[in-house]
């Protein structure tokens, strides 16, 4: 028998794709109604088709913009062209593997979950034998559960195995193609939990050196802990956010090469990985911290959360929100230190985050106006907002420098320098930096998040060193 003339059945998650479907129409279902997380457990309990059943029928996915192998597709697309019968054989629901079908057009048929049959494993195998005959069909697939469905086929295509897969088909049947992609490295996994990111989290420092309390090694060390328990929560909610935005992620011509987004980590290592990380940003604060830090970093971690799941597409509020969350590591840095806040701080920082907010969105949407689209995805700004955004975050960012000027001629400046007079340079260097920052973002220039940006760019490293010296010469 020519293998022209052999079906090519083909496994669809893992295999064809470089994801779950299950679990991906499991967080979109999560994410538009949180409440169903309840009933998840009771569909679970009638079977894992009933269960599929259920999410497929409350959600609809975007197969267009899936993680496709690349490699394989184009392999079977050969096969299609070449007269070769191609199945989709997988345990993702019918709706689904139908859509998927149906956008490729390369499958004669489908074998899917439907009902009360979960097709997976041995039962996959047992019915695509019954419809090819045993040793009639070839099998391409990547994980243990396709381990019993080789049992049946005449050779196997591996993709992507898992570990000991190559040699359970081995034991089953020939290989006779392998399809691998370069999985994520320490890399990707630093990129997925945006250790970069981190940077943000030095503003736990802020009150301890404006308040010039830096030769206390007990002061240092509460901070330190102060700044890697913020960043293990904010990671843990980087991955929940990621999770949470595949469909939009896959849309944008940045993101849609986020690891989770690409297919180059597995959804299953984000899910384990939020709550073990949220489990150590909380044991660093509640075993060495004191109390208030812990209050500030349950407060900061629900703010994420409510972003995540429903803040980030309300018009303003979610840039507020931003400039709050930057706000709220200063708060947990004086919290852990010990030290009492300024009403001075606290307002410089909400104006100048907001501003910052407002950069990150407009170059997001300035993005999409260049991509001929009107709005941004997962969010409700439309391009006709541009104006009024830069508007908003101009003012805002301007703001911020009157605050600092104000505070140059306050009575707390006597109380913590010598000579005052230094200060007042700070201001124009702040105006000049933020004006900066805009027309950069308004150029198109601006990298999504405009912290990471000023970390990485000289002349913002240029400016930051100037203020921190007349800082120096107005303490000393």
């Amino acid at each position: 028998m020519k293998d022209k003339n052999v079906p090519l059945c083909v496994d669809l998650d893992g295999t064809l794709i470089r994801t779950d479907l299950l679990l991906e129409s499991l967080l979109i279902l999560i994410k538009q109604k949180p409440w169903s997380v309840f009933m998840i457990p009771l569909w679970l309990l009638h079977g894992k088709s009933v269960l599929k059943g259920e999410v497929a029928s409350r959600i609809d996915l975007d197969v267009q913009t899936l993680p496709y192998q690349a490699e394989l597709l184009e392999f079977l697309k050969n096969a299609h062209a070449g007269g070769r019968p191609l199945v989709l054989a997988t345990a993702s629901h019918r709706k689904f593997a139908d859509a998927v079908a149906g956008h490729l057009g390369i499958f004669t048929r489908v074998h899917a979950t439907e009902g009360k049959t979960n097709l997976s494993g041995a039962q996959k195998g047992a019915l695509l034998a019954q419809h090819y005959g045993v040793k009639g069909f070839d099998y391409a697939g990547n994980g243990r559960a396709d381990v019993p469905v080789w049992k049946f086929a005449r050779q196997a295509i591996v993709v992507n195995p898992e570990a000991g897969v190559i040699q359970g088909a081995q034991n089953q049947c020939p290989i006779c193609e392998t399809f691998s992609d370069r999985r994520a490295g320490i890399k990707g996994y630093a990129k997925a939990l945006r250790v970069h990111q981190w940077l943000k989290n030095l503003l736990v420092f802020v009150p301890m050196l404006l308040a010039h309390q830096i030769y206390t090694p007990a002061t240092w060390v509460n901070g330190i802990l102060a700044f890697f328990s913020f960043s293990l929560c904010a990671s843990s909610v980087y991955l929940l956010n990621d999770l949470l935005d595949l469909p939009a992620d896959r849309q944008h011509p940045r993101k849609r090469s986020r690891p989770f987004a690409s297919g180059a980590i597995p959804i299953t290592h984000g899910v384990l990985l939020i709550p073990l990380l949220l489990l150590g940003a909380f044991g660093i604060a509640i075993s060495a911290l004191p109390t208030a830090f812990v209050a500030v970093l349950g407060g900061y971690y629900l703010l994420t959360v409510s972003y995540s799941f429903w803040l980030k597409a309300v018009v303003l509020l979610d840039a507020l929100l931003l400039a709050g969350l930057y706000t709220v590591r200063i708060i947990g840095g004086a919290a852990a230190t010990h030290l009492q806040l300024s009403f001075w701080l606290l307002a410089f920082s909400i104006f100048l985050f907001f501003s910052l907010a407002l950069v990150k969105r407009y170059s997001e949407l300035l993005v999409q106006k260049r991509r001929g689209q009107l709005t941004a995805h997962g969010r409700g700004y439309h391009v006709e907002d541009l104006v009024m955004l830069m508007g908003f975050g101009v003012a805002s960012g301007f703001i911020a420098v009157l605050v600092s000027a104000l505070y140059v001629n306050s009575t707390a400046v006597t109380a913590l320098y010598r000579h005052p007079f230094f200060l007042w340079l700070v201001s124009p260097l702040l105006l000049f930096w933020i004006s900066r920052i805009w027309l950069i973002t308004h150029r198109g220039e601006m990298h999504d998040d405009p912290v990471v940006f000023a970390a990485k760019n000289k002349g913002s490293w240029a400016v930051a060193a100037v203020i921190g010296g007349l800082l120096c010469l107005a303490a000393l």
